[in-house]
């Protein structure tokens, strides 16, 4: 395999590329050589097709200069690139009507890195045990009044992967209010100017509460060890792992708090429907290699990092979810089943007004004109004209495609280097 190459991003501008061009000129030949799952095919394929003739479209025609344009569907695929700006919005727009004029706060829990390899062998199990195991501690120091709250609070978790080089690494954003709903549904209880909870108590609290939930789980069977997690699958092995991760900090990490509910909007934006790489971020994809911009985190200086095209593939499928996760979820008042009756009665509480009857939901050459400022409708050519639908685009017969049905029986089994930890 061939390593990473990483050098200090020059200032020169490079040809923007896409994640769909790497998986079309070398997706075959990765697919040939590696056993994938149905769901890395499928996404793979998503990817590849998406805006493309193959998914078909519509033409529309400019009624002032006669210019046609043709538009091509996109896949909808929640891995790709290409398709999250319209559901982001949507989806913020849903959000805007649940802030409360409140603080809030954002903390990160990240899983050690020793964990990774069983995580990739278990996405869904590991991810849940995440996801219960942070909001049991948040809900714990929630409920607690020597924490200076002893309210329910609510917030939401949105599930990330990776880090800036593909790599796994596990962790919840999540974003949380200022604050509580007193036990009796009296009193809103709010939280301290600029600080929550302490960090160093919430890393303890997640660490113990996380190795309870795995170590229940293991006990009943729930996990799989396949390839080099083999070592793991005895409860000597298992116990040498659990010892090694409780030996050591868990990181919890607070950033300071929001300023106001936009910015809380802003944030939501930037990382509740965001993809392992967006495709600004790749920078040129010549001779069989992929070269993408990250930050690096420790001097957050910008860079480059160059990788083979099938070691590119093999990063961005390690970030892949089961089929049907959800990897945003809300909890608390923010819950979908007591928003209605929590959230409310926290406006309440605050005096904020019932939320507006919701606007007529805007069609999607609105909403990327609220998003972008750049109106789809108005003729590229002219400038004067506004572009009209003339006729619908059959798909093309998809004979090119890989044979996906054929693929079932793989569908539990996991790409061969999933099983190592993080480089």
């Amino acid at each position: 395999m061939s390593p990473a190459v990483c050098c200090p991003t020059g200032t020169s501008k490079r040809p923007h590329r896409e994640v769909a061009e790497v998986f079309r000129l070398y997706g075959e030949a990765y697919r040939r050589t590696h056993r994938l799952p149905l769901s890395h095919l499928k996404v793979m394929r998503a990817i590849e097709v998406c805006r493309t003739a193959t998914l078909g479209g519509h033409v529309h025609r400019c009624d002032h200069c006669g210019f046609e344009r043709h538009a091509y569907n996109s896949c909808r695929n929640r891995h790709c690139p290409k398709c999250q700006a319209l559901t982001k919005a949507k989806w913020l727009e849903a959000r805007s009507a649940e802030l409360l004029p409140v603080e809030y706060h954002h903390a990160i829990f990240t899983l050690p890195h020793e964990l990774n390899p069983i995580a990739l062998c278990n996405k869904k199990v590991i991810f849940d045990i995440l996801f219960k195991a942070v909001a049991d501690t948040l809900h714990e120091f929630g409920a607690d009044p020597k924490r200076r709250l002893g309210g329910r609070i609510g917030f939401t978790a949105v599930l990330h992967t990776w880090d800036q080089k593909l790599l796994d690494h596990i962790h919840l954003h999540c974003v949380i209010p200022g604050g509580a709903l007193s036990p009796d549904r009296t009193r809103w209880i709010s939280a301290p100017k600029g600080f929550l909870f302490p960090v160093r108590a919430l890393s303890i609290a997640f660490r113990k509460m996380f190795i309870r939930l795995i170590e229940q789980t293991f006990h009943a069977g729930n996990l799989q060890f396949p390839g080099k997690t083999s070592a793991f699958q005895t409860t000597d092995g298992f116990s040498r792992l659990l010892r090694q991760v409780r030996t050591k900090p868990w990181i919890v990490y607070s950033k300071p708090s929001f300023a106001g509910p936009k910015q809380v909007l802003d944030y939501l934006g930037r990382y509740t429907h965001r993809v392992a790489i967006s495709n600004h971020r790749i920078t040129d994809l010549r001779d069989g290699r992929v070269t993408f911009a990250y930050r690096d985190r420790k001097s957050g200086a910008k860079k480059t990092c160059a990788l083979s095209a099938p070691e590119f593939i093999r990063r961005f499928l390690l970030h892949v979810l089961p089929t049907g996760y959800v990897r945003i979820r809300h909890f608390g008042f923010l819950a979908s089943r007591a928003k209605a009756k929590d959230l409310e009665r926290c406006r309440q509480l605050l005096g904020v007004p019932p939320p507006a009857e919701p606007p007529p939901e805007m069609s999607s050459s609105e909403l990327l004109l609220d998003l972008t400022g750049s109106d789809i409708t108005a003729c590229p050519h002219c400038a004067h004209g506004t572009m009209r639908f003339l006729r619908t685009l059959l798909p093309l017969h998809l004979g090119s495609a890989p044979d996906l049905s054929a693929c079932d029986a793989q569908a539990g089994e996991i790409l061969p280097d999933e099983a190592r930890g993080s480089p």
